[in-house]
């Protein structure tokens, strides 16, 4: 509703002595000038500019006769103030301007400035005009003077003798009529009238009183705490009086009356407030509601505030202000709701946490709107007396002004079927829609009845077409639009605004014509003519209907009452206008689809209908349509707050006869002061079928008498879209009922459209309570928007003693902040409650989509669970086991069950898990869901439910699980987890895993970290680069610790078991990538546990299924002959299909010889420079698809070392196979061949028939686990695979340099033979490579028949091939990355390694040597 804004102003008065500090404000009726007391001041200031006008002073001689000046007021018209004195005197000031046009400041304008043209009313707007001031009359009452109260032509004055005095403002003397309270009779309420009881006391007398029109009477304060209303009996005050009291009140202090409203606050010596209202049948005074701090919110002050001092409604009826005597502001909604107070946070509390001094407050006054309160503060006269630094700025007497923003709906509330929130400051606006080019919004127009035809939008293109969830929950910033200056300097104040259904087009009120901007252009438009706008006050609010700004008001020349229209696309100007005439002062207006509904000030509704004129694309037409007279059920027209046309009827569209009509203007919402009524259009008459009438022509029905919905209602919202998925959002009515909390008038449906049952009603009222001040509804989203303040406090940037009386350091700095709450969970409950479980779960289903549906659901468990689990009393029917039934139906059941426990406190667990099932089985529910991330939240409750023994039993469950399907992070999780039974440490449950999946690439994080280079020489290498613990430790997850330090512990064993059946698993199976990752994340010792498993599971069974099987997992291509022609694509230098070939880093002349044709270019470019994850491209020659047999092109190999092509393909496309010829001829020309630019390409292009980089670096870093763990025969399939010669050279020299077990040279063997006759019938691919390594194996044969001592091979092979050591050599240099080991250094670094390994590892491993393999664990 209102915000503060910014800090406050001072405006510091004329200095005098601290004795005539002022201590008293009171604005004049329309709020343009304030008169401020001092002792014996009077003084009058202007509202804007914040100007001092003129001062009486009282001559010394006659002040000490009247005494010290205490309360002022002024006459309705603004000409004359009532002054009352101590002493009992009543001193009548008139207020005339000086001659002519005579100004206090006069605005100087450049020459030729627009301005300088005479503009009308312009003087007087931009100036505060020259006033003087002097007393007429004096009149003595002889007692010293409680309270003055202007009543229309008259001055009610309250003396201490216990009388009223009834004076006139003119000719006072003749028209006195004093009365005595004794004589007016008090009783509960009016019937009891004749035997009301009357005060008695010779002392009672009148402390605080005001009138309130309308309800015709006085709420007055008695000086014994007592309060009462007094009325006249008949119409005037002529008549006797009669009064009533509530018997409850005894310590009134001060009252304030509310008269749009009827509502009368009375302040009390307790601190709280409270709010009376009068009942309309007996007369009685009815107890409203309380304002009083919660000692919740304010612990420490909240009985400590001292009496109510001040309470004060603000301009528009909304809000009401309070002061104590302890000091402090708070701010409250009409029926209660809290909106600032300054006894808490920032306001109270410096940013070190010292307390500050509250403001002590005098004296408050609202100015024009309400955008400002003028504040008298209390620390003016009471320092300074003993405070000799009366310089200070602070001590200084002055005003202070608060700065306010106020929500729109305040004075124009027909802005409540909008989804926006619109802010009104003195010269700017506040707008929660995100940039007007985000905000096309298709749900407001796609379900209206008409089509509406928008002008062409800058952004139609669609792609911005959304008003959604992001733009008007979006951040929590405001788009602040400024109100052009120059309509504001001869229309201030603002009065009404409103923003069209898309959030594009604002439009302003001032005092004065109107005025509105474009968001997307971002520009104003204001009426060309300035007298057509000085001509119009605009009366009854501002609407938006599509393009057109609809609003009521008055024309001054014409002395008549309009309705014009105006369109937004052309010039502001009466010419383009349609105009239509009214009766009567319209009051409120309102736009429902294509009607208007307007409230007139003799009480009666009239519906118009609105549409485009077809002579011409500018105009639009209005005409009567329906005119309703409501005087019989409205005491007073200012009382009627809202009124709204819906289509909300207590008949929902499946019982209506025709279901067209339920989307139609069923009925018209009146607030009536607080009370929600409803006419609905009365259709027991007969029904004219519609479609056979002119819809121009057609009746339209009667209303029906009013119904009363609701009490203490401040807002309602409604919406015309439909939307047949959330019929019970959309179709329901909202209602905001301040400190009550919301209502929905929620309309309830039959299942699958059954007949409805007779004894169930239609509609239900639900009430609710949220956090925040609803300003808007969104209602298919099920969320309410609002504001709030928030603060920031400067203290820290003044340091200084001399600064401390800043008020940047007084006061924090208030900002207002967007903010929303969900509601959903409150209604949901609330059918629950009243047993409606079929309509709670139709109308959650509907909202399923929404994306924080789980925290609804969640939030409705916690506050159900949370109110009955602490409850002191029984709970005679429990709501939880209803809600775990309700939440059951949906899939998100087990999340949020453990998501809600993991919330709450240990000790609501049992009574939570009674309702919703054992926490054993939810686990167990979520294993098979293969969820297991909320499995592993059910595994901490069920830690510190249930016995170790269980929970180890079901953390093994959920870890095997976890290996199984590669979540490493869980997996992690799960071993901290069991050590911490094991080791007793399991009272401290285990942070809940977070829901990250393993990376995309599945790689090995561990070998991204360190990169080990096979290609370095080993005397570069650091030593621990190759030692087993280093290499291996894990850089993030469980330490390696765990594998030195209580390797005794029986925990630790049970975890091992369970990884090295895991790794035992992957390696029969194949899974080298697998294998791999789960070594890198979970910090496994692969290399020590594949030493053991050497003979066991780490033996190749069949080397062509683990070759193929590689070749699939790391998405390596099959080797495939290249083809060759006589006439090369690349001679001249252009490759046809123009796609980019790669330049390889590595230059292995055994890789140049093949070229995959199975993947495309461009795919393999992205793999390999990207190295963007593997590329799933099915290779052509799968394995399984057995041979395939192509047209093979052969070309002329020469020897000479003249020009020639080394096997370029005619086709890249095509698979080709060659015959089987003298590879080795290639191989010892090689290095004497001159290479042209076009073979080098060639090369460069075989390169790329690699798999992807990544797959190739994995495979190194595994060929290099395997190396160090002594798995030769793996190692062959891996340099198979890599078609690397060097690897077999490099297993050669291990194999001669060390003692390798027969059995494995044996199986290397045969499995080395099984890949050459496969190579032979089903991948030729692999012949040439084979061949190159033909003399390498036929060693290896050698020494597994003869196992002869290696040394002696050892000399032959270092020098078998010398034609390869010179490639290599460049090779390094070149590539450091993706070469292979030397020959000559790897076997002694490797040897050195594996003894290293080998004495590392003999400890450890010697007590699991015995049965590890047949260790099974339950």
């Amino acid at each position: 509703m209102y915000f503060l804004s910014g800090w406050p102003k001072r405006l510091l008065c004329p200095l005098g002595r601290p004795a005539e500090a002022p201590f008293h404000v009171q604005s004049d009726p329309q709020r343009t000038f304030f008169a401020v007391l001092a002792p014996a001041r009077l003084s009058i200031w202007y509202s804007r500019p914040s100007v001092l006008i003129v001062t009486y002073k009282e001559p010394a001689k006659s002040s000490s006769q009247f005494g010290s000046y205490k309360q002022a007021e002024w006459r309705p018209d603004s000409t004359m103030i009532a002054v009352s004195t101590a002493n009992g005197y009543i001193l009548f000031f008139h207020i005339t301007s000086t001659r002519g046009d005579k100004y206090l400041y006069e605005p100087v304008y450049p020459k030729g400035s627009p301005q300088m043209k005479g503009t009308p009313h312009f003087k007087e707007e931009q100036c505060a005009p020259a006033l003087n001031l002097e007393m007429r009359k004096i009149l003595d009452l002889q007692a010293p003077i409680m309270s003055l109260q202007s009543v229309l032509e008259d001055l009610l004055v309250a003396t201490s003798d216990g009388l009223l005095h009834l004076i006139h403002w003119e000719g006072m003397t003749n028209g006195r009529k004093a009365i005595n309270l004794c004589t007016v009779p008090f009783s509960v309420d009016l019937q009891s009238s004749r035997a009301g009881s009357f005060l008695g006391f010779a002392d009672v007398h009148i402390r605080d009183m005001e009138y309130c029109a309308t309800l015709d009477g006085f709420a007055v304060v008695f000086n014994d705490g007592k309060v009462g209303f007094i009325t006249p009996v008949s119409s005037r005050f002529t008549a006797e009086l009669h009064g009533v009291w509530p018997q409850d009140v005894v310590d009134g202090t001060c009252v304030a009356v509310n008269n749009k409203y009827r509502l009368m606050a009375f302040g009390c010596a307790s601190g709280s407030v409270q709010v009376y209202t009068i009942d309309n049948t007996t007369g009685a005074m009815l107890l409203s509601h309380k304002l009083e701090l919660t000692a919740k919110q304010y612990p420490d002050i909240w009985n400590k505030t001292g009496a109510v001092k001040l309470v004060r409604w603000s301009p528009d009826n909304s809000v009401v202000i309070v002061t104590w005597e302890y000091g402090g502001l708070s701010l409250w909604s009409v029926f209660g709701a809290q909106l600032i107070c300054t006894l808490g946070g920032d306001f109270a509390y410096r940013s070190d946490g010292t307390k500050k001094d509250p403001l002590k407050i005098n004296s408050m006054s609202w100015g024009a709107e309400g955008y400002h309160l003028w504040v008298i503060s209390g620390f003016g006269s009471q320092n300074t007396e003993n405070d000799s630094d009366s310089k200070s700025i602070v001590k200084q007497p002055g005003i202070l002004l608060f700065q306010f923003i106020k929500s729109a709906l305040t004075v124009n509330p027909c802005m409540s079927n909008q989804e926006q929130v619109l802010l009104q400051g003195e010269d700017r606006l506040y707008l929660n829609c995100g940039e007007a080019s985000q905000t096309q919004n298709p749900r407001s127009s796609s379900h209206s009845g008409h089509k509406p035809s928008r002008e062409k939008n800058l952004f139609a293109d669609g792609s911005l077409e959304s008003q959604s969830l992001s733009t008007l929950l979006g951040h929590r910033h405001w788009h602040v639009v400024q109100i052009s200056s120059t309509y504001l300097e001869s229309n201030w104040p603002i009065r009404f605004s409103a923003i069209d259904k898309l959030g594009q087009n604002i439009a302003v009120v001032g005092k004065f014509g109107f005025a509105h901007y474009s968001l997307l252009t971002k520009k104003w438009k204001l009426f060309g003519n300035i007298t057509q706008e000085q001509n119009m006050i605009v009366t009854g609010g501002l609407a938006w209907w599509n393009d057109f700004i609809v609003l009521a008001c008055y024309n001054i020349s014409d002395h008549q009452e309009e309705l014009r229209v105006y369109l937004r696309t052309s010039n502001l100007d009466n010419a383009f206008a349609h105009v239509t005439k009214t009766q009567a002062e319209t009051l409120l207006l309102s736009v429902f689809r294509d009607m208007v509904i307007v409230f007139r000030a003799d009480c009666s509704i009239c519906l118009y209908s609105i549409e485009r004129r077809s002579d011409g694309p500018n105009t639009a037409g209005i005409q009567v349509l329906q005119e309703v007279s409501m005087s019989r059920y409205i005491p007073h027209p200012f009382l009627v707050v809202s009124v709204t046309l819906t289509s909300v009827s207590t008949e929902n569209g499946i019982t209506l006869k025709m279901p067209q009509q339920a989307r139609d203007a069923e009925s018209i919402m009146l607030n009536l002061a607080g009370q929600l009524i409803m006419m609905q259009r009365d259709r027991s008459g007969p029904q004219i079928r519609e479609k056979d009438s002119n819809p121009n022509q057609r009746k339209l029905l009667p209303f029906c008498p009013p119904v009363v919905l609701a009490q203490s209602v401040e807002n309602v919202w409604t919406t015309c879209r439909a939307n047949k998925q959330k019929r019970h959002l959309l179709e329901a009515l909202w209602l905001s009922c301040g400190g009550a909390g919301m209502k929905v008038w929620l309309p309830l449906f039959p299942r699958d459209h059954r007949k409805p049952h007779s004894f169930l009603s239609q509609r239900i009222m639900l009430p609710f309570h949220i956090n925040i001040y609803p300003l808007a509804v969104l209602f298919e989203d099920a969320l309410v928007l609002g504001a709030v303040n928030d603060t920031l406090l400067y203290d820290s940037l003044y340091t200084r003693n001399s600064a401390r009386e800043q008020l940047e350091v007084l006061f924090p700095f208030c900002v207002v902040e967007r903010t929303s709450q969900i509601y959903l969970h409150h209604i949901l409950r609330q059918l629950l409650v009243r047993n409606l479980g079929e309509q709670a779960l139709l109308l959650a289903q509907s909202c399923a989509a929404l994306p924080y549906f789980p925290h609804v659901l969640e939030l409705m468990l916690h506050e159900v669970l949370e109110e009955e689990a602490t409850s002191r009393e029984p709970i005679p029917d429990p709501l939880l086991p209803t809600v775990a039934k309700f939440i059951t139906e949906f899939p998100l059941f087990l999340q949020t069950v453990v998501h809600c426990a993991r919330k709450t406190e240990y000790a609501l667990w049992n009574y939570l898990f009674a309702a919703v099932g054992n926490p054993k089985d939810l686990f167990e529910e979520c294993l098979m869901a293969q969820d297991l991330d909320t499995a592993a939240s059910y595994l901490i409750i069920l830690q510190n439910m249930e016995v170790p023994a269980v929970s180890r039993q079901h953390a093994t469950l959920l870890f095997s699980t976890a290996l199984e399907q590669g979540k490493w992070d869980l997996c992690r999780h799960m071993i901290r987890f069991l050590k911490a039974i094991g080791s007793g440490e399991s009272e401290t449950p285990p942070s809940t895993p977070t829901a990250q999946e393993p990376s995309s690439s599945g790689g090995f994080e561990f070998f991204r970290n360190r990169s080990i280079s096979l290609s370095q020489s080993a005397e570069n290498v650091p030593a621990s680069k190759f030692s087993l613990q280093k290499t291996l430790s894990m850089p993030s997850g469980p330490s390696g610790k765990r594998w030195s330090k209580d390797s005794d512990c029986a925990e630790n064993m049970y975890i091992d078991m369970m990884l090295w059946r895991h790794a035992r698993r992957l390696l029969e199976e194949v899974r080298l990538k697998d294998l791999g990752c789960f070594a890198a994340q979970l910090g496994f010792e692969l290399i020590s546990w594949l030493c053991r498993e050497r003979s066991r599971a780490a033996r190749v069974d069949n080397f062509v299924l683990a070759l193929k099987r590689l070749h699939k997992d790391f998405l390596w291509p099959l080797p495939i002959i290249p083809a060759s022609s006589v006439s090369s694509p690349f001679k001249n230098g252009k490759y046809r299909t123009g796609e980019q070939l790669l330049k390889s880093q590595s230059a292995d002349p055994f890789l140049n010889l093949e070229i995959d044709a199975g993947i495309s270019n461009v795919q393999r470019s992205q793999s390999w420079l990207g190295n963007i994850g593997p590329t799933h491209h099915e290779i052509d020659t799968a394995s399984s698809h057995g041979p395939q047999m192509q047209d093979a092109f052969l070309s002329p190999l020469s020897n000479k070392g003249d020009e020639c092509s080394i096997g370029s393909a005619t086709d890249l496309t095509e698979s080709s196979s060659m015959v089987d010829g003298d590879w080795t001829m290639v191989d010892e020309n090689f290095s004497t061949l001159s290479l042209t630019q076009s073979e080098l390409e060639h090369i460069s292009m075989e390169l790329a028939s690699k798999g992807p980089h990544k797959s190739q670096v994995q495979l190194r870093y595994l060929l290099h686990i395997f190396m160090e763990a002594g798995c030769l025969d793996w190692c062959i399939v891996i340099g198979l695979i890599l078609r690397e010669s060097s690897v077999i050279n490099q297993i050669l020299v291990i194999i001669q340099s060390s003692e390798v077990d027969g059995e494995m040279l044996q199986n290397i063997k045969t499995g080395v033979h099984a890949v050459d006759r496969w190579a032979s019938t089903d991948c030729p691919g692999y012949k040439p490579f084979l061949n190159i390594i033909k003399p390498q194996l036929q060693k290896l044969s050698e020494i597994t028949e003869e196992q002869v001592q290696p040394e002696a091979f050892q000399p032959i092979t270092v020098g078998k091939t010398p034609e390869q050591t010179s490639p290599r050599a460049e090779e390094n240099r070149s590539s450091s990355g993706h070469g292979s080991i030397p020959q000559g250094e790897v076997g002694g670094s490797s040897l050195v390694s594996r003894k290293e390994e080998d004495t590392a590892r003999t400890e450890e491993e010697e007590p699991f040597q015995d049965g590890t393999y047949d260790c099974s664990v339950s």
